[in-house]
């Protein structure tokens, strides 16, 4: 009887043991200095059978920022994917139709703080951001996710956004910043499955075509909408208080209603896209998109 005890006790112990170097082993990155304290480390576990994306298809009201928390909360931090990777980066996913396959070209230059991503640019499936940081704002969710990430340059100048909004009795909170390729390729299946592929590719990029990837773009929104990503949020006063003071921290709005034919995607009031200030001002004062100040047009005229 005193041996089986022991035993008892020993197989406890070391569940106990495994338990904890498992646990240690899966603890999230931090925003600074990761890159330096991890080399070139690549934590890919993706699961591509995803069993939420099941009970996704039970409930069509399900949101897209729903299906990225299910998504993220499957997998591990992605902040330093990819570069572990070959030179020869994963042909990036494209849509079906012809007409848009022939005209995607890849970005050589992803670190440009003026990318323009979109359903005919897109990014290496390799590319991650090399100073991601977490600003110091306030965010929808408290747990260490890779959303929280920006690009530096973007995260301070995010959080001189907050703080002004905060001095005009505006509460904001950050949703959904960086997103991995991967994440993105799961995210996009999962609305295809649910919507089809040219509905969802209206609300949803293609993996490589995501601005998320960039580390420039933030979705924000506020408690007078449940704190969701909806076209609501434009009515509301957070939400025009965003749109007439996003540029004067080098923000824009870069998916506004009425442009979808120009940008290829739905009206998202709540999508920040980094450009900079004297970009940010042009493009408020003109009232255009990114695609327009570039002067690009999708050879793809039924692009949306």
């Amino acid at each position: 009887m005193k041996k089986g005890r022991i035993l008892l006790v020993v197989i406890l112990l070391i569940f106990v043991i495994v338990g904890t170097v498992r646990m240690y082993l899966k603890q999230p990155v931090q925003a600074e200095g990761y890159e330096e304290a991890h080399g070139n480390e690549v934590e890919d576990s993706i699961d591509e059978d995803l069993k939420e994306v099941d009970i996704i298809e039970e409930d069509s009201d399900i949101e897209e920022e729903d299906i990225i928390v299910v998504i993220e909360e499957t997998q591990e931090t992605e902040i330093n994917e990819g570069n572990n990777n070959s030179n020869t980066a994963t042909p990036p996913v494209v849509d079906n139709n012809t007409e848009v396959k022939r005209n995607i070209v890849t970005i050589e230059d992803p670190q440009d703080i003026l990318v323009l991503v979109n359903k005919e640019r897109t990014l290496p499936s390799d590319y991650v951001p090399s100073d991601l940081v977490i600003p110091n704002i306030s965010f929808s969710f408290s747990e260490d996710l890779p959303k929280k990430y920006m690009r530096k340059i973007a995260a301070d100048a995010l959080e001189d956004l907050f703080k002004e909004a905060t001095n005009n009795n505006i509460e904001l909170f950050a949703v959904s910043g960086y997103r991995a390729y991967s994440t993105q390729k799961s995210i996009f299946e999962a609305n295809v499955k649910r919507q089809g592929e040219r509905e969802a590719n209206k609300t949803s990029a293609f993996p490589g075509q995501s601005e998320h990837q960039t580390g420039l773009a933030m979705d924000v929104s506020s408690r007078s909408v449940g704190l969701g990503l909806k076209p609501e949020f434009g009515d509301v006063k957070e939400g025009i208080w965003l749109k007439e003071n996003a540029h004067r921290f080098g923000f824009i709005i870069r998916y506004p209603k009425g442009k979808e034919h120009l940008t290829g995607y739905s009206y998202e009031p709540w999508h920040l896209r980094y450009v900079g200030k004297e970009v940010a001002e042009i493009i408020s004062a003109s009232d255009i998109t990114l695609e327009e100040y570039f002067k690009f047009e999708y050879t793809n005229k039924d692009i949306y």
